[in-house]
């Protein structure tokens, strides 16, 4: 797989990823395929303080990335966001215009379920809004919508090398990134709507 080949030319590094100020509080889980590239798109949203990579959804307490798919784990990340700044909902609109939800079996070149999409809601209010979130898609987009919405299951950070992997080897994550064609198929989908790092929705 692409990028296994790339990790394996990777070097580790600490992980640069800053701890989140108190203001930055809200939390919300979001699976969206390749972690390295949902958290570099959240980590360029305005009210958003920390975006930690890891795993979730499985039945290994300790999911690591050789084994969270043996074990039905998804990627994910945790995002830590001011309210004052930025809604949930508006976190909500941002991801699914950031993925394509109509794709059930994965993501761009990355197959199988731990690509796959999902909202994990953190309580019920978010468990609603993301429901509409996703009904929203479906209607914008005029198509059935695959991304599973669910109650959040125990969060397990992803190793260290992994945490903010588009800043520490950002050669290898633009090629990742360009040769799975995530920004062109999520350009291709969403139209104007798109969003992939660059900014807000509208």
């Amino acid at each position: 797989m692409l990028r296994k080949s790339l990790l394996a030319l990777s070097i580790a590094l600490p992980s640069m990823a800053a701890t989140a100020p108190m203001a930055f509080s809200a939390e919300a889980i979001f699976a969206g395929g390749c972690f390295w590239c949902i958290e570099k798109d959240f980590e360029q949203v305005a009210g958003v303080g920390e975006v930690v990579s890891g795993y979730t959804g499985g039945t290994n307490e300790n999911p690591t990335y050789q084994n969270h798919t043996q074990f039905g784990h998804r990627e994910v990340v945790k995002i830590t966001y001011d309210e004052a700044k930025i809604s949930y909902d508006e976190l909500l609109k941002i991801f699914f215009r950031s993925v394509d939800p109509t794709d059930g079996g994965g993501q761009f070149c990355d197959r199988g379920f731990s690509y796959s999409t999902a909202v994990y809601a953190l309580d019920g209010k978010q468990l609603e809004a993301a429901k509409k979130a996703k009904e929203q898609a479906a209607k914008d987009l005029g198509k059935e919508i695959a991304t599973e919405i669910t109650m959040a299951a125990p969060f397990t950070m992803a190793e260290d090398y992994h945490q903010d992997y588009y800043k520490k080897s950002k050669i290898r994550y633009n090629y990742y990134r360009t040769a799975c064609g995530r920004d062109r198929t999520v350009k291709r989908l969403w139209g104007d709507q798109a969003y992939y790092g660059i900014g807000k929705t509208s």
